[in-house]
């Protein structure tokens, strides 16, 4: 199994301090965790895209590329690429600059994007988002494989033998579909042969379970190999340390902190204890041994070979998230994964 951290780059207060860092240093605490990945053997590194309040994720291939430029052997990964809200055109000259100058570290994952506050921004409804997003990847799609594109597309003018500069460097790339909710974006990786990124965060297993068997039909519904199929899957959260008991009393404040902004908001939490969102939920909280039963848990009814983790402190002083990550690599990680992941595709490439 693979492991990337990935961050949403929010931009608010500590949830234990109540500190707010300056918005310059939040994007170089982003930076200092991506390099810190790479020092302790993470797989990828990923960054998401926003735009609206508290997220600083505008421009992910401006800090990937710092990123990039950084590191040298880290994967990059877009978390996710909001496709539905991009010109496709300049997503692609955005992206192959960044391909060439990660030296083919970069693979997307991409999605509609959520909240209604971008929406509004972008000028993109309810009712044209899906179709936003299928026509905005498979323009993207187009442009990325082929030296001219010449098509007709609803949403932004038409190409006539368009060329777009720089190409890129990896002929393909690898394009993940980012799902949550909907059966859209699951039916489009499966039409297109893509992998699956489950998101997997705020609800218990069910849901998103019942998206990776619809995948999986679908996949084989469109002649793929089954096989071939490739799911990878997030986490709500993730603290461990030598001692469970230590692990829940530590976290206990972040978790009080998330549910009393959620109740804020006017939403019900799913999990409205810390012991019910350790158990139900797809967070990684306790000894290694737990993570370690939670995550073959998980593949039994996923059989993902990817998973993420938060990349930022998340309310963990910085020795308490580096400890934490230091103990994923060096007792969760090297696990004999194998006998349970018996699969023959590599991921990441």
């Amino acid at each position: 199994m693979k492991f990337l951290a990935i961050t949403l780059i929010v931009h608010g207060p500590d949830p234990v301090t109540g500190v707010q860092k300056s918005t310059t240093d939040r994007f170089r605490e982003v930076i200092d965790n991506a390099v810190m990945a790479e020092e302790l053997g993470f797989d990828g590194f990923g960054v998401g895209e926003r735009h609206e309040r508290p997220f600083i994720s505008s421009s992910p291939p401006v800090v990937l590329s710092h990123i990039a430029a950084l590191t040298s052997r880290i994967r990059l990964f877009t978390a996710v690429t909001t496709l539905s809200l991009l010109d496709p055109v300049r997503a692609v000259e955005d992206y192959a600059t960044l391909d060439h100058l990660s030296g083919g570290r970069l693979e997307l994952i991409i999605g509609k994007g959520n909240g209604a506050a971008q929406r509004q921004l972008f000028h993109v409804t309810p009712e044209d988002q899906w179709d936003r997003n299928a026509e905005s990847y498979e323009l993207f799609r187009q442009i990325w494989r082929n030296d001219k594109v010449t098509a007709s597309p609803r949403f932004r003018p038409a190409l006539d033998a368009a060329e777009v500069w720089p190409r890129p460097l990896q002929q393909p790339i690898r394009v993940w579909h980012g799902s949550a909710t909907s059966k859209e974006s699951v039916d489009l990786a499966a039409k297109y042969g893509d992998p699956l990124f489950s998101a997997n965060v705020t609800n218990p297993i069910e849901p998103y379970a019942e998206l990776v068997r619809y995948y999986r039909e679908r996949w084989v519904h469109y002649g793929h190999d089954p096989d071939d199929a490739v799911v990878g899957a997030g986490s709500a959260g993730y603290y461990a340390t030598r001692n469970s008991q230590e692990a829940i009393a530590t976290y206990r404040p972040v978790f009080e902190w998330s549910l009393g902004f959620q109740k804020k908001l006017g939403l019900d939490p799913v999990f409205a204890t810390l012991e019910d969102y350790v158990e139900r939920s797809s967070a990684l909280i306790g000894s290694p041994e737990q993570v370690i039963e939670k995550v073959h848990r998980y593949h039994e009814q996923f059989r993902h070979r990817v998973l993420h983790l938060h990349a930022d402190a998340g309310g963990l002083t910085d020795t308490q998230h580096r400890d934490s990550l230091e103990l994923f690599q060096s007792d969760i990680a090297p696990w004999e994964w194998a006998p349970v992941l018996a699969d023959p595709v590599p991921v990441p490439a």
